[in-house]
This record gives C-alpha cells, structure tokens and sequence, in this order.
C-alpha cells in the first residue's frame, strides 16, 4: 500500500541533540465553520478589555481571593476565543472527584492548596496556557520570547512564567532548578516535555529532563491530556501553532472558529520515583491513553499517524538502544551475507 507522507516544510535545523522539532506544518491545519467578521470583531474588543482590566483588578484583589479572580478571567478570554472548556477528572481519588465542575469553587483540582505539583501536558499551541488556566491558575515553563508577544505576554509576566531558551542547552539546570524551587515553594507548575508543539492528531516524545526537578523535590505529577473539538466532536486543529505560524495569523484563525471544544481530562496523579525516563513514560502513558498514535517501524523509522497524513518522529532515537557498528573485519562478511548494517545513535 502507498505511504502518504505529510507534505509540511521540513522540520529547522536544532541547535543541539536535545532541542526539539516538530515536522507539523500549515498542512496540518484543516478549518472548520467559521464566524462572521461582526463576531471576530466582538470577540477582539472582549479580548481587549479583559487585557487591559485585568493587572489592576488583580491588584485590588484581596490575595485569598486572586485565585478565583484568576480563573474567572481564564474562563472569559477563552470564551472570548471562542472556545468551551470541558473537563473530565479520570482521577481514582474519589475526594477529587465533582471538584473540577464548571461553577466549582473547589481550590484542589491540580493539587491541595500549599502543596507542589507539576502539571504536564502535551504541547498544541498558545491556547493552551489559557485552556489549564481556567481550571485552576497555575504557573508555566514557557518559551522565553512569549514574554514580548502582544497580548500573552503581559499575562506571562502576571504568571510568573519560568522562561526557557531551547537553544542554549548550558541553561537547562538553571530551569530545572527554578522549577524546583517553585514546586519546593507549593507552587503548581505546567511543563510541556515535548519541548515544541505539535498540530495535536501528531505529537513527539516526552523528553526527560524538566522531570528531574519533580524527582529532586519528591513532587508529584498531574498528567493532563488536552485535545481540541469542532463542534461535531471531532479533533481539530485549529490551534496549533506550528510550522511558519506567526502570533497574528494564529490568533485570527483561532478568533474565526465557531464551536470549538478545549477538553482537559485529569488523568491519575504519578508518584516521581527516582528515574526521570521512566516518569517521563509513565506520564506518556498516561497523557495518550487509549488514544495512543498507531506506531509501525519501516526501516528504523517510527511513524505518527495524524489523521489523514503521517509524519516522522523525530525523537524516537532518544530512547532507542544503542547499535553498535561492527568492526571492518566483520563488515565484508556481513555484506557477503546481503545484509545492511545500520547504525542508530542514542541521545541523553
């Protein structure tokens, strides 16, 4: 049977070995029923004032009663979006349960009050930030230049966001550490381990490192699958932010969608462990669930179904064995046989 290879741009050259890199592209990106210009229009001013009302009356707000300030005004800008927010607690802890209702004041969904607890999710797009901050306000490991986009990043200061450069590899512990403390300090901290977003029907492997400030401070973790739905109930795309997309021209794709679905379902906490890789799989596991991409190996490679297309993963090889490659006196015997030697690298 033909493979059909998704046809987006090719993923950029990365800085180093561990820095991320998704091949989702505009071709990722399928539309769905839009509004009218007059409710796009609607949609920008209630974006505005919310902007705008938001630092002073987070001021004024007596501190015991920010949280609830903070959530309510998650909830309106992603209804200002344009977007509903589900959400589903799959969580066995039965004291959880029924606290996560859309009228709920419950302050315990992501985790008790004072108590650490990472977050993570796989990565989609800019909305997403606004998605987990409507169940409960939380702080975030987001990409450093968010800080000077023009709507997001004066709530990303107000968040207390901890920035992180990808390509400068040398400054990784320094994040780790600062998520520590965070977490040390009972703070809720959201990571996307992917590293990159993906189109949301494709995604990449959960990267270990972030994992290690929730082993080092015996903090644990909230896994959280996060999808997007047309107004069918059907996945969508919509969101991502991926290939050549810029701020503005993600923002109005988004600001034109009709009855679109940001879905958080809460899957069951995980306990650190001591090994980073396999927290980072176990929360694998349980982020995809039973929605986990049909994988097939073709020479080496690992494939991700993403609907109608597939792409390459390009971090498979991080958690691959090392092959060795044999030595030159073995090398024509292997050839005389009509066997192709490969050799696959393995990252840290």
């Amino acid at each position: 049977m033909r493979t059909v290879v998704f046809d987006a741009p090719p993923a950029k050259a990365t800085a180093h070995a561990w820095m991320p890199s998704s091949p989702c592209g505009a071709g990722c990106i399928e539309s769905i029923d839009e509004v009218g210009t007059g409710r796009v229009l609607g949609r920008l001013l209630g974006v505005a004032g919310l902007l705008i009302s938001f630092p002073m009356v987070n001021l004024v707000t007596p501190q015991s009663k920010r949280e609830t300030v903070q959530r309510g005004y998650a909830r309106t800008l992603l209804s200002c979006l344009g977007m509903e927010l589900r959400i589903v607690d799959r969580r066995i802890d039965q004291n959880t349960r029924g606290a996560v209702g859309e009228g709920s004041t419950a302050r315990s969904v992501y985790g008790e009050p004072g108590n650490g607890v990472m977050v993570v999710v796989g990565h989609i797009g800019w909305t997403d930030i606004v998605a987990l901050a409507a169940v409960q306000p939380l702080g975030f490991v987001a990409r450093a230049d968010m800080v000077d986009w023009p709507v997001l990043g004066k709530l990303a200061t107000l968040m207390r966001v901890i920035p992180i450069e990808r390509e400068k590899l040398r400054a990784l512990p320094g994040v780790v550490a600062q998520i520590g403390a965070r977490l040390t300090a009972g703070d809720r901290i959201a990571v996307f381990p992917e590293g990159t977003t993906w189109c949301g029907r494709a995604y990449g492997s959960m990267r270990p490192a972030l994992f290690q400030a929730a082993i080092d401070t015996a903090t644990p973790v909230q896994p959280v699958r996060l999808r997007y739905l047309d107004q069918h109930g059907a996945q969508c795309t919509v969101p991502g932010f991926v290939g050549d997309d810029s701020f503005g021209s993600s923002a109005r794709r988004v600001l034109r969608s009709r009855g679109m679905v940001a879905e958080i379902v809460l899957e069951e906490v995980q306990q650190p462990g001591s090994d980073r890789r396999d927290l980072a799989r176990r929360c694998a596991a349980a982020v995809r669930g039973t929605e986990l991409s049909r994988h097939g190996v073709r020479d080496a490679t690992v494939w991700i179904e993403a609907g109608k297309t597939r792409v390459q993963d390009p971090t498979v090889a991080s958690d691959a064995p090392e092959v060795r490659r044999p030595s030159r006196r073995l090398r024509p015997v292997l050839r005389g046989r009509g066997r192709k030697v490969e050799s696959a690298g393995s990252s840290a």
